[in-house]
């Protein structure tokens, strides 16, 4: 097998250009679209500002692309905290074993304390602010990224409910249902992320929204 070698060139643009998304999107965190500069960002990735324009051309371009980089290593990482739904296990064939309510609650509680960051919070922040301006990034940043991690968590379900281990239904339904019932209440809770929640307050919230998913898609037996 024939390994293939990014040039070192090559690597050092990509780490490059990484470094100025991340601090830009540090900036535009902290300062908003408007107030925030081009100038300010190259100190922030620590190069000089016609490096910035090197890699991207003007200020709305990096924008756009700190927004959608934040965004889709978001989802990365809300796709990670799927993987109680897909731990192997013999026999059954859907993945949790014979404890399907535990590996919700696992799934529940990763992705609230990943929905409950500083970074997500910004994010989400970001976008409302500057969704007019921009309106091309709801679906960048919401669309895609809600689309991807809805129809994964759909999948799992799905197997679930053939193997008989949820109620069946449509798979779709229940995954927008789930996720609802995480994001609806850390939203109130948290007061649009301006207050800080607890681990504790976290689970809690991640048990409750399982209960109720049960409840409703729980197996009928």
């Amino acid at each position: 097998m024939t390994t293939v070698r990014t040039p070192a060139a090559a690597r050092g643009r990509i780490d490059k250009r990484r470094a100025i998304l991340d601090a830009a999107f540090t900036v535009f965190s902290r300062a908003g679209y408007g107030q925030a500069c081009v100038k300010e960002i190259a100190a922030e990735a620590g190069v000089a500002k016609p490096t910035v324009y090197n890699h991207l051309t003007d200020k709305a371009t990096l924008f756009r692309e700190a927004m959608a980089a934040a965004a889709e290593s978001a989802l990365a990482a809300d796709l990670a905290a799927l993987e109680p739904l897909h731990e192997p296990v013999g026999g059954t064939g859907d993945g949790v074993g014979g404890d399907v309510p535990a590996a919700l609650t696992r799934v529940a509680r990763e992705l609230l304390r990943r929905h409950a960051t500083a970074e997500a919070w910004a994010l989400r922040r970001l976008l409302h602010a500057e969704l007019t301006q921009f309106p091309d990034l709801l679906d960048t940043v919401r669309g895609d990224g809600t689309r991807r991690l809805g129809e994964a968590l759909a999948d799992r379900f799905a197997r679930l409910m053939l193997a008989g281990r949820l109620r069946a239904a449509d798979p779709a339904v229940a995954a927008e249902q789930f996720l609802a019932l995480l994001d609806g209440p850390l939203e109130a809770r948290s007061a649009m992320g301006t207050r800080r929640l607890r681990k504790a307050d976290l689970d809690a919230l991640a048990d409750a929204a399982v209960e109720t998913f049960l409840r409703a898609f729980g197996p009928e037996s």
